[in-house]
């Protein structure tokens, strides 16, 4: 597992972690301003719902990922609902991806824009990504981008498009609904059918869907052969390189699946 913050001295929004049969990453999403709504935080909502969803997948074995995540939003909500202004357009949100391995089958679970990438023995990665944010997203990046940063026009835009979640046509994360779980991408398959699994936040998955670097087999033979740390190297350098704002960038690999 590696994670590297967007920039020196800003908090990481990010977590990753794992127990024996299981591996979380939560990728926190918020905006300026969040503060007035939520005094906790981003950073403190990952963090919050992702150690409360391994501790779930240890001790919980007889439910579905769904519903593992439902409840662990639901604890999150009600741990800041009496201070936060949860239900706010703009309090703290977050994508998901979860694997777990049980009875010789993987199981895993997408929410939001955070990317799953199992390698199978045969035939090209399988791919898990929910595309309903970035499609919606991109409709509102040109305009976005056109604004000042942390100017109030920006700001508004921001909260428009964050109108959009956890609503039917919109997009789906954690946030404060944990019927939010049921709109999952999830799937199964046999343990001995692959060789690894990769999970990404989307700041990391970017060397593929924005920078055009590699492909899925190349991340994965990189993974492979260097760890996850060349990847993130290689996703700043391409920032740097295009003047794109860098992002919270976390990635957690994962091998030798049909062994647990």
């Amino acid at each position: 597992m590696t994670t590297a913050p967007a920039r020196r001295g800003r908090r990481n929004e990010d977590f990753t972690g794992a127990v024996p049969t299981a591996a979380v990453l939560v990728d926190g999403a918020g905006i300026p301003g969040a503060e007035a709504i939520c005094r906790h935080g981003v950073a403190w909502y990952a963090d919050r719902l992702g150690g409360n969803l391994l501790g779930l997948l240890t001790l919980v074995r007889d439910r579905s990922l769904p519903e593992l995540l439902a409840t662990a939003i639901e604890q999150v909500t009600e741990a800041h609902r009496d201070s936060c202004e949860v239900a706010d357009p703009i309090s703290p949100s977050a994508a998901v991806a979860v694997l777990r391995v049980s009875d010789g089958f993987v199981e895993h679970l997408v929410l939001g824009d955070a990317v799953l990438v199992l390698d199978r023995m045969r035939g090209a990665p399988l791919v898990v990504a929910d595309p309903r944010e970035v499609v919606i997203s991109r409709s509102y990046q040109s305009a976005i981008e056109a604004t000042a940063e942390g100017s109030d026009e920006r700001h508004r835009l921001l909260r428009e498009l964050r109108a959009n979640r956890n609503r039917p046509g919109g997009f789906w994360v954690a946030k404060d609904d944990p019927r939010a779980a049921d709109e999952a991408i999830t799937g199964s398959c046999p343990a001995a059918e692959l060789t690894g699994a990769v999970l990404l936040s989307n700041g990391a998955s970017r060397i593929v869907d924005r920078f055009r670097l590699a492909d899925w087999p190349e991340v994965l033979a990189v993974l492979a052969s260097a760890g996850p740390a060349e990847i993130i190297r290689r996703v700043r350098r391409a920032e740097a390189r295009h003047s794109v704002a860098a992002d919270d960038a976390t990635i957690t690999y994962c091998t030798d699946l049909g062994a647990l």
